[in-house]
């Protein structure tokens, strides 16, 4: 997790003076000792001294920076570790929330800041900035605080503990996916060699199998979406068999890490006709809420899941990534998210506590302030014990029962040692525009009575919730007794209409103790189904969930945000399984609520299939009614309403096979015998059907129409019968264009085909280029200096190709040009160079605004694009490139079709932007050019110009 170098810069600084030993007693279980006191004071004066910008200013941050300075003594806090986790350059990852601007933008970069992310909507900046530069960045009027970067991670459960530094690299990794992927594409059709599919044992656990048998749905008609770390193996899983070409992922969004692809192949193995899309979660907290959104209302995801929690979701209102969870199940998607492995009570695995403040009656030194009282009611105990063997990079949190942003009582943690010192700290001001939030880190290495302590420093009395994420209260050997409650489960996975998933396992055990001494873990069914005697795995976390506000702030209970007042959530709602196999390496056996909320979401899927149009409510009513009851009779804080079963939930709904017919792309026949559909055609269209779906479809027939002024369609509606599953249908109809249709201005074609089934009717849009396209075609060359692409910057940098007399365009293919290709990452003589291609996202912009995604996040290790060609019409896309390709020429399939930005004129301001969006490589654009065909005009035939394969100095020729 986070880990602070203040230690050893102030000991290389020589201003440490010794810790307090840890056998020497450091505090009576209800008083500060005078150690810790003088500690908290030190720490306390720079609170108090804080000018405006200051108080803007992460409290950690702050103090690191006056370490540095020297402005504070580093002896007065011997043991103290800011948290700020300064890198050897001097800059800090951090998030700016504010006025989201150009200007923004514009004077972070002058500071010497890298951007990493940027959100309009939520008003969040992610930036790598020089420490030294923040208080500038904090006295900013448009910025309203800066935080050290809010971390996450998912809810997978690692078989065995990570060890410390022990990361694969770049380069490593770039080298393994490239073999496997090699390995993959060499074994397709060869008996022996290709592996056999890999198949969660979920699938089993969950009767999904044999449900697709019975019920004779398989996900058709439905989209699947996940959102994780990364899926930097998809290519892979794809070549393998295990996933299906076309996973739609938002450009860009491809992310860091292969949970992802696990999560999708998972999806995959129940519900194998979903279609399936992707973004990451993991470039900041306004980022992944950006692509919840995105996934839902750009992607059209019916189905969203995710495994990942942000430290700083509130329990207690819907944070940005809750109100995003909101917006999309507003719109109709279900969501689901994994419940999390911080542990539960009924285990005894828990690091969490909630409950109203109560002051015991203990001052800290000369400041305000008092300490809470863990014990209430029993007794007097103002620290809270951290197991010593859960003990290592812990995120502990703190909320309070203040809505978000308007926070005006003041309360600060601290985590202490054995001996008294103070540990790590956070004590942000709250002074009526903050949030009530405060975070700690204990160290890398864990340590040996580690305890917190939660002092007001002003304001009112608070319900409060502290979690210690993945580790655990337990008793300490100087005699703290540790308290906890039930509800670790906090944020987007407790949002009203969010499923939250706990995991059980479905085959295998997980391997290993959680702690020493810690009972067996609980097995699965495997080859055998969930049943009633089933358990939940012992980490997996419990509910329910308080929360206080509505998400805009308004209290739920005016009045009382004590532990009498709000709604309480029951969370998790059901439980999936986990322990099943993929084959993604580091996931042969995916453990944690991160696998079990795929299992959960593929058979939502599967619900929708075989009911389109099933409306979440009723889908929500299935699941939970039909939950195997476990654990404690009825709903119990660790297993929800029970284990899902999938034959059970089709049967509730009424699931059947549905067919799916839509119409394909139309072959056009001119009755005059051209080869171009000209003004004052008459042409035959001829229309294929097809099913996709699951059953057949019966009374299949297809209204075809025109909103193009003055062109007809005879006849304007045909039966084309019974369609089986898999089949197409054809029909024929004519369409007459108007002589004075103008040239480069398609017919638009509307197909609605109908049939007897839930999902029809469907409909379809189809363009019918008008013209003759001209055989000339005129390229347009990005004519200035190199520019250099920043390094981990979504926003990129963009040139400009400007295009002049052509008109509307028949046909564009963009290119990457060159005069001299090879690998040399500083070459001046490619089209891009750059040392990592894998890390580049290329989008071209008409003049209308209109964008496509050229390449995306292809070619791995490899360094320079040179002399490559994209065009719509190509054989091979890009994605199919590895590092071994490099230098990167020929002639590929965007991402996008570039056929969608013809639509207007073609003359006008084109850009084309690079982004690299992961940090460590550089390069820049250099030679970039568009290719334009445009229509023949009648007076003037144009002939066709030489176009030869070789390259010179000039754009490249496509062929």
């Amino acid at each position: 997790m986070l880990t602070a170098g203040t230690a050893a810069l102030v000991t290389a600084l020589g201003l440490v003076s010794p810790p307090v030993a840890a056998g020497m007693s450091g505090s009576s279980p209800d008083a500060f000792s005078e150690n810790t006191v003088r500690q908290i004071e030190a720490l306390q004066s720079i609170k108090k001294s804080q000018h405006t910008g200051e108080s803007k200013v992460d409290s950690r941050l702050l103090v690191e920076q006056k370490l540095r300075d020297r402005r504070m003594s580093a002896s007065a806090v011997p043991a103290l570790g800011s948290g700020a986790n300064v890198s050897a350059a001097g800059t800090v990852l951090v998030d700016i929330r504010g006025q989201v601007s150009e200007e923004l933008l514009k004077g972070l970069r002058e500071s010497g800041a890298g951007i990493r992310a940027v959100s309009q909507r939520y008003g969040s900046v992610r930036a790598e900035v020089p420490l030294n530069a923040v208080p500038a960045i904090a006295g900013r009027a448009d910025v309203k605080k800066v935080e050290t970067a809010n971390e996450a991670f998912t809810a997978r459960q690692l078989a065995e503990p990570a060890v410390a530094g022990k990361r694969e690299s770049k380069e490593e990794k770039a080298a393994r996916i490239g073999g496997e992927l090699k390995k993959a594409v060499d074994a397709k059709g060869q008996p022996g060699i290709a592996a056999g599919p890999v198949t969660s044992e979920g699938d089993r656990a969950h009767n999904a199998d044999t449900a697709r048998q019975q019920f004779g749905v398989t996900g058709v008609g439905t989209k699947i979406c996940a959102l994780s770390d990364g899926i930097d193996s998809l290519a892979t899983s794809q070549a393998r068999g295990e996933l299906p070409a076309g996973v739609d992922v938002i450009p860009g969004q491809e992310g860091d890490g292969d949970e992802g692809t696990a999560m999708l192949e998972i999806i995959h193995d129940l519900a194998p006709n979903a279609s399936l899309g992707f973004a990451s979660a993991f470039n900041s907290d306004a980022s992944f809420a950006d692509n919840i959104r995105k996934l839902r209302f750009d992607a059209g995801c019916d189905v969203i899941v995710d495994d990942v929690l942000y430290f700083k979701e509130s329990p207690f209102q819907d944070w940005i990534i809750a109100q995003a969870v909101n917006d999309v199940t507003a719109d109709g998607a279900l969501y689901f998210s994994s419940a999390g492995n911080e542990g539960n009570v009924t285990d005894g695995t828990s690091g969490h506590w909630e409950g109203d403040f109560v002051d015991s009656g203990k001052g800290v030194g000369k400041f305000a302030g008092t300490a809470h009282n863990f014990a209430g009611a029993a007794g007097n105990q103002i620290f809270e014990p951290i197991s010593d063997v859960s003990s290592a990079r812990v995120p502990v949190t703190l909320f309070w029962s203040d809505p978000l942003g308007a926070s005006n009582n003041d309360y600060d943690l601290y985590l202490l040692n054995a001996a008294g010192n103070v540990v790590d700290f956070s004590q942000d001001n709250q002074t009526g525009t903050q949030d009530a939030y405060e975070r700690v880190d204990t160290p890398a290495a864990g340590g040996i009575g580690l305890r917190l302590a939660i002092v007001k420093f002003s304001g009112e009395g608070r319900y409060l919730s502290l979690s210690a994420l993945r580790g655990r209260f337990s008793d300490s050997a100087d005699g703290l007794k540790a308290y906890t409650s039930p509800g670790v489960t906090v944020g987007h996975s407790a949002a009203r209409d969010a499923f939250s998933v706990a995991a059980a396992p479905a085959a295998k055990a997980f391997p290993r103790a959680l702690e020493p001494g810690d009972p067996a873990n609980p097995a699965g069914p495997f080859p055998g189904a969930f049943g009633a005697t089933t358990k939940v795995e012992r980490f997996t976390s419990d509910g329910p969930r308080r929360v206080f506000f509505q998400a805009d702030g308004t209290p739920i209970t005016p009045g009382n945000v004590s532990a009498t007042g709000g709604e309480v959530r029951a969370k998790p709602d059901i439980t999936a399984a986990d322990g099943v196999s993929t084959s993604v390496t580091g996931f042969t056996t995916f453990y944690g609520t991160s696998a079990a909320a795929p299992h959960a979401a593929a058979i939502a899927g599967l619900v929708l299939s075989g009911n389109p149009g099933l409306p979440p409510a009723d889908v929500r009513e299935a699941l939970i009614n039909t939950a195997v009851d476990i654990l404690a009779p009825g709903r119990d804080n660790s297993s929800g309403a029970g284990v899902i079963l999938a034959d059970k939930v089709l049967a509730y709904t009424g699931a059947s096979p549905q067919p799916l017919a839509s119409a394909g792309q139309p072959t056009v026949t001119p009755a005059d015998g051209g080869s171009a559909l000209d003004p004052g055609d008459t042409a035959k269209v001829t229309v294929p059907v097809t099913n996709r779906g699951d059953g057949t479809a019966t009374s299949t027939s297809v209204v075809l129409s025109s909103p193009t002024p003055g062109v007809t369609v005879a006849p304007r509606s045909k039966s084309y019968g019974t369609i089986s599953p898999g089949q197409t249908g054809v029909n024929d109809f004519t369409i007459t264009v108007p002589a004075t249709q103008e040239l480069g201005v398609p017919v638009v074609l509307n197909a609605r085909v109908t049939f007897a089934g839930s999902f029809s009717p469907t409909t379809s849009t189809f363009s019918l280029p008008v013209g003759t396209p001209s055989p000339v075609t005129r390229d347009f060359a990005y004519a200035g200096a190199a520019v250099a692409i920043p390094d981990s910057d979504p926003t990129g940098v963009t040139v400009p190709i400007t295009v002049s007399g052509v008109g509307r365009a028949s046909k564009l293919t963009f290119s990457v040009d060159g005069a001299t290709c090879n690998a040399d990452q500083t070459s001046t003589t490619v089209g891009i160079n750059h040392s990592y291609v894998g890390d580049l996202v290329g989008t071209l912009t008409s003049p209308s605004g209109a964008k496509a995604t050229v390449f995306q996040r292809s070619g791995s290790s490899g360094n320079n694009l040179c002399q490559v060609v994209f065009a719509d019409s190509a054989a091979a896309a890009f994605s199919s490139v590895s590092a071994a390709n490099a230098p990167f020429t020929g002639t590929y399939k965007p991402v996008q079709a570039l056929g969608g930005l013809a639509a207007g004129t073609a003359d006008g301001t084109w850009t084309f932007t690079a982004a690299d969006v992961v940090g460590g490589d550089t390069g820049s654009i250099r030679s970039v050019s568009l290719h334009v065909n445009g229509f023949v005009q009648p007076a003037v035939a144009e002939r066709p110009a030489g176009v030869g394969k070789s390259v010179g100095r000039g754009p490249v020729k496509p062929v």
